[in-house]
């Protein structure tokens, strides 16, 4: 009889803090490498490697349902999926998988003669190849890709470590040359200047913080490029973009509540930096150039946002003109500029919006086919145009590319996600409940399962939520999703304050003092579900990344009762020791989040009474797999490792904790399209696994 694999035990060693007067022992502080982000510390490699032998030993009886997952998984994928052409300029580009491909190829064809905005014409060129340039690297992510004016010139970036930290290189399109200006260090788009002579780049710090703002001048030293923007400030990260007239450079600054910019000519490169408005604790802007004035979304009179527009001549805040007034119930997300209207993404009762603002002072509303859905702003290059690209989905609505036409005020579809191996929506269902929290605020969860599903509360449920930062999780189809449905899932998503859902009120209510209202509303909504017989104690698998791992982590100590299994994706979960190190490149810009342990008392007592990591304690806890990755620059590798470390000596129970580290990745785990999806077949494996839900359920 072959023993049971033994999980890995790290070592205890006497480590502690002491802030406010308060003494915290940290005995697992030793597997954050000293020499981070390089990990060579060979006790903390040792360990990992042991947790992710021990993770395939657990999970080597279950290959068979992994594999048996992804081919189902991967038989929904497009073999040869592309986007829809995008016109800019002289040229529609588009890129597309070969059959079967992990990464893309990029390729262009002139905008002229018959159908050229359907597909590639006889005159298409690969401008870029994914495949070529992932070939010999183990990770491969392209970040930067800016084609020049001229459309003679490519730059682009690329990762292959997964610390997203960018190499920026220009290439000669029509020849393939690769010019000799290598920057290293970089993140973002690079803007080309008016007459492609340079460009504008992001510079990071050792602490991978976007500090600088840089100018190229081709052909030059890169030694010798001019800084034209440094933020001193270490809790502000720098960005730049281009306006949609493309007249102007938009250096913008700022953390989560407070931005400020500035505006140079993009035939002026050389002028000293305009700024806008000057930066003011929570005041949020964002600008754009509409060939005759300035439109700006400001936070300046609520926190829900208007619209305003301002001369050419003086974009200054004394100058703002009301364009779309603030509204409790509207919640202005973000905007982009055509020559002749607006086009606005709202928010209203929890459910998107598009409206066009037109010049002569009326508007239009998007009509979409379902009461709920998520929409949004595609990509949208040509300022002069008359259409809008559009993305739609829903629970059970594949995802859908729209052309607006603004003349005719109708919908034109482009392309509908297509599933090889089949999909019927009519066999799914999608509803939305509002669950009570204890405060008795009504807290949204969106629903969808397959028609025949019983709710008498045996059916296994998948639990998913976010809640940090203002990220919305909206309600969208996923390919991955059935098969969960498929095998008698029901999937909800709850709509937890933290994100901004519901406006930009519903962010604040979850976090800083407010932060457990996001964990509170989590737990509430699956009671909730549970009293409404959508499933039951037990039955329940929660999964979430990042913060959302953090709330995984925060649900599990608070009700270890009502989870059936957890998967924590890379989960922030060693908040406290986070906060209070100011060596890590998101700590400074993360204290308006969850506030300064350093400096506040309370911020730190707060930070230590609902951090996953310092509330573990002795007891029965359910099923977990948590994941990391060891260049991760946002949520650092050793958080995941020193939680599942801490928690396998204090767990009184037999129910698996894994813990899978990917070596040679970051916060998104593998790089190409399959291997990504292969790790969702693997947690879905376990869940079902835990839940000892069959195979054949349905």
């Amino acid at each position: 009889m072959t023993e049971p694999p033994v999980p890995p035990v790290a070592d205890v060693r006497p480590h502690s803090f002491t802030y406010h007067g308060i003494t915290v022992e940290d005995p697992y502080h030793w597997l954050k490498d000293d020499g981070y982000p390089e990990v060579d510390d060979v006790d903390v490699l040792d360990y990992l490697e042991a947790e992710n032998r021990y993770f395939e030993a657990i999970m080597a009886p279950r290959r068979e349902l992994v594999e048996a997952i992804f081919k189902e998984i991967k038989g929904r994928q497009e073999p040869e999926d592309a986007n829809v052409p995008i016109k800019d300029g002289t040229y529609y580009y588009q890129w597309q998988f070969e059959q079967g491909g992990q990464y893309r190829i990029w390729s262009r064809w002139p905008a002229t003669g018959k159908n050229a905005d359907e597909g590639p014409t006889d005159q298409a060129e690969v401008i870029l190849s994914e495949p070529a340039l992932a070939a010999d690297v183990g990770y491969f992510r392209l970040g930067a890709f800016a084609v020049s004016n001229n459309a003679r010139m490519l730059a682009y970036s690329t990762d292959t470590s997964g610390a997203e930290r960018f190499t920026l290189r220009v290439k000669m399109i029509e020849s393939g040359e690769l010019l000799p200006d290598v920057i290293e260090q970089t993140q973002g788009s690079p803007v080309w200047t008016a007459d492609d002579s340079a460009f504008f780049y992001v510079v990071l710090d050792d602490q991978w913080r976007p500090y600088q703002v840089r100018r190229h001048v081709l052909g030059e030293p890169v030694a010798s490029d001019v800084v034209v923007y440094e933020e001193k400030d270490v809790g502000f990260f720098v960005g730049i973009s281009r306006t949609a007239s493309k007249d102007f450079i938009v250096i913008s600054t700022g953390d989560h509540v407070t931005s400020e910019a500035y505006l140079i000519p993009a035939a002026d490169p050389s002028r000293e930096p305009q700024l806008v408005a000057a930066r003011r604790t929570d005041h949020e802007y964002d600008i754009d150039h509409q060939g005759d004035r300035f439109v700006i979304k400001t936070n300046d009179t609520h926190k829900n946002a208007r619209l305003v527009t301002a001369p050419e001549e003086d974009p200054s805040e004394a100058a703002w003109q009301t364009l779309v007034p603030a509204s409790d119930e509207r919640y202005l997300q973000y905007f982009q500029t055509f020559a002749d209207f607006i086009a606005v993404k709202e928010r209203i009762g929890g459910i998107d919006q598009i409206r066009l603002l037109h010049r002569d002072g009326t508007n239009t509303a998007v009509q979409f086919p379902e009461p709920v859905f998520t929409a949004g702003l595609g990509a949208n290059e040509e300022f002069e145009s008359r259409t809008v690209r559009l993305n739609y989905t829903s629970l059970v609505s594949p995802n859908t590319v729209f052309d607006y036409d603004v003349d005719a005020a109708k919908l034109h579809t482009r392309k509908v996600q297509r599933i090889p191996s089949g999909y019927d929506p009519n066999q799914y269902v999608t509803e939305r409940t509002i669950a009570k929290a204890r405060d008795g605020v009504g807290v949204p969860v969106s629903l969808v399962y397959r028609k025949g599903v019983r709710k008498d509360g045996t059916a296994p449920l998948y639990l998913y939520g976010y809640g940090a930062y203002g990220s919305a999780v909206m309600p969208r189809f996923s390919t991955t999703r059935l098969s969960l449905l498929d095998r008698g899932f029901i999937y909800a998503i709850a709509h937890v304050r933290g994100g901004d859902e519901m406006g930009y009120h519903w962010y604040e209510a979850g976090k800083l003092q407010r932060r457990t209202n996001t964990f509170n509303d989590f737990v509430d909504a699956a009671r909730h579900l549970i009293a409404e017989d959508f499933s039951s104690a037990g039955r329940i698998a929660i999964a979430g990344g990042s913060a959302g791992g953090e709330l995984v982590g925060a649900a599990i100590n608070q009700a270890p009762e009502l989870w059936g299994a957890a998967a924590a994706h890379v989960p922030f979960v060693d908040v406290l020791n986070t906060m209070l190190d100011t060596s890590l490149p998101l700590t400074p810009i993360e204290w308006p989040e969850w506030g300064n342990p350093i400096e506040d008392q309370a911020a730190f007592e707060l930070i230590r009474s609902y951090s996953p990591y310092d509330q573990l304690k002795a007891g029965h806890y359910p099923p977990i797999l948590v994941t990391a990755g060891l260049n991760d620059p946002r949520v650092t590798y050793w958080e995941p490792a020193k939680y599942v470390a801490k928690l396998r000596t204090l767990k009184e129970d037999g129910n698996p904790l894994l813990l899978k580290t990917n070596m040679g990745a970051g916060h998104g785990g593998k790089s190409g399209r399959y291997d990504s999806l292969y790790e969702v077949a693997e947690e879905y494996a376990f869940m079902l696994w835990a839940l000892a839900v069959r195979d054949d359920a349905l």
